[in-house]
């Protein structure tokens, strides 16, 4: 999670390196200064594989942090249409979605921080963080009651998994009585906690789900490679021998409560710490050292621990050539053991991203929303994501972190829609857990670039086809999509986002084009 304002800052040919896009020019290149290329070509030609089959989807989810310990108390009203925004699947009765159909949501199990108040070091109060569990390891609801109602509400919208995440140990067990590090260079646990800390967050699962929620994953380390000693929120940093070392203790402690949550790992701060040194020595290479049998820090064989392990695509976004370059090394990675998978489990726009776009301000417009969307493309179709989640689902922030913004009050206030929550709806909303990627081809015509991006899923129990198309140039785009064999007389619906459309119904005629409407983001489905 993000100190956000104080941060340090194939399918025959797959498009180029896995999916990549496609810019189109006139034989005879005389556009005006400025005008997008793509208006000279008549017709993009896209065709489906659908039996060329890639990951499957795991989820796509949010975090209750840090917003949620509020929000969760506003008026009914208020926090029912903020549920429905994050969580229904359901359509109003003009056709439109309610809501983008999160199918994972990330529940913040905090450090107690919130109950030291200005005596935690944490000066944002929305950023200090309360626990279900006191220091005697006694469990009581109250303290995140807010949280626990919306995660709740995640589940009566059929929110099917539920992530507990941590980004420190309780403040009684750390070593200077504080939920943020006081050493840049040691980590604020001490080895002799570590079963201590595991027994902390199997108590707490249990609870929680006395409480009637089922816990599916817990992730016990957060960004392990930053110093976490400014204060701007929880956190600690983690070496690997500890990280395997609190794994253990963790997976010990869930089988002796009879828990069948799973362990992930490790929410590393960039994917490169995944795999390669890079600038991280001990903290870093995260996939060989946990999963590389004979390593002193293999944990892969622990019984709890999930065949994932996540990375947060920060700083790593732009320019586009390079997000390609290192999404296709961390696939190579991950594809080296048998059977892992990663997800991709926390992103927001952060950083000046090589000039492309700030994180700094927020925009509800569709600028952000493009962006968004280029990395979820990325994410999935070159790293091979199975998950992919954004940080906060609620912001109170003057930043591009947020899917609802709302005005910073504890008991009610106002609340508004980002295009990046519709964008992000695109994917949630109509890929749902179990359908895979499939195969995709643009008939390129000249050279490549980010304008146009395509990717295909499919639902293996009815054959359904999802198409997400992305058009950032600023130019409408005609697309012809190929559909062949059991799909030949399929019908396609569609929903766009764009300057004026949030998800909003896209009439189809069979038979012609499909026009991309320019900086817009489309998603076709079929019909049979």
């Amino acid at each position: 999670m993000k100190n956000i304002l104080n941060r340090k800052i194939s399918t025959k040919v797959l498009l180029a390196t896995s999916w990549m896009m496609l810019s189109f020019s006139s034989c005879n290149d005389n556009s005006p200064q400025g005008e997008d290329k793509n208006s000279q070509v008549d017709v993009v030609k896209i065709a489906l594989d659908p039996n060329e089959t890639f990951q499957q989807i795991d989820h796509f989810g949010a975090s209750d942090a840090w917003s949620g310990q509020f929000v969760g108390d506003w008026p009914d009203a208020k926090r029912n249409a903020i549920a429905d925004l994050l969580f229904s699947q359901e359509l109003d009765t003009q056709g439109n979605p309610k809501g983008i159909g999160l199918s994972l949501w990330r529940f913040n199990l905090g450090a107690g921080s919130a109950a030291q108040g200005s005596e935690s070091g944490i000066g944002d109060e929305w950023r200090r963080a309360s626990s279900v569990l006191d220091a005697q390891g006694q469990f009581s609801p109250e303290p995140q009651a807010a949280q626990l109602w919306l995660a709740q509400a995640a589940k009566e919208r059929s929110v099917d998994h539920l992530l507990v995440f941590l980004n420190s140990p309780p403040v009684w067990l750390t070593r200077n009585g504080k939920a943020y590090a006081s050493n840049a260079n040691e980590s604020n646990l001490s080895e002799e906690q570590y079963d201590a800390f595991g027994e902390y967050m199997a108590k707490a699962i249990q609870g929680i789900e006395q409480e009637g929620l089922k816990v599916d994953y817990i992730s016990p380390i957060n960004e392990p490679q930053w110093d976490w000693i400014d204060g701007g929120q929880e956190g600690t940093p983690f070496w690997n021998h500890e990280i395997a070392g609190i794994v253990r203790a963790l997976d010990e402690k869930l089988e002796e409560y009879d828990l069948s949550t799973k362990i992930d790992i490790a929410e590393s701060g960039q994917i490169e710490y995944l795999y390669e040194v890079h600038n991280r020595p001990g903290r870093s290479n995260q996939i060989a050292d946990f999963f590389t049998p004979g390593s002193d820090n293999y944990i892969a064989d622990l019984k709890h621990l999930s065949n994932n392990i996540s990375g947060h695509s920060y700083f790593t976004t732009s320019p586009f050539q390079m997000a390609v370059s290192k999404r296709n090394q961390l696939a190579q990675a991950v594809s080296s053991v048998p059977g892992l998978k990663y997800w991709m489990s926390e992103y927001c726009i952060l950083g000046d991203n090589d000039g492309e776009i700030q994180g700094n301000g927020k925009d509800l417009g569709i600028t952000p929303a493009l962006y968004m969307a280029r990395v979820i493309h990325n994410d999935l179709t070159i790293a091979q994501a199975s998950a992919w989640h954004w940080w906060i689902g609620i912001s109170p922030y003057d930043y591009k972190d947020g899917l609802v913004y709302i005005s910073k009050s504890k008991t009610d206030g106002t609340y508004e829609t980002s295009k990046m929550l519709w964008a992000l709806g695109n994917y949630s909303k109509f890929i749902r857990p179990g359908f895979v990627r499939v195969g995709l081809t643009i008939e390129q015509q000249q050279a490549q670039d980010q304008n146009l991006l395509c990717s295909a899923y499919k639902n293996p129990q009815t054959g359904e086809l999802v198409i997400v198309a992305i058009n950032s140039s600023t130019n409408e785009v005609n697309v012809d999509i190929a559909l062949s064999g059991d799909y030949s007389n399929s019908e396609l619906k569609g929903y766009l986002t764009d300057h004026d459309n949030d998800l909003a119904p896209y009439s189809i005629v069979g038979g012609e084009a499909i026009k991309l409407p320019a900086r817009s983001i489309l998603t076709l489905t079929t019909q049979n």
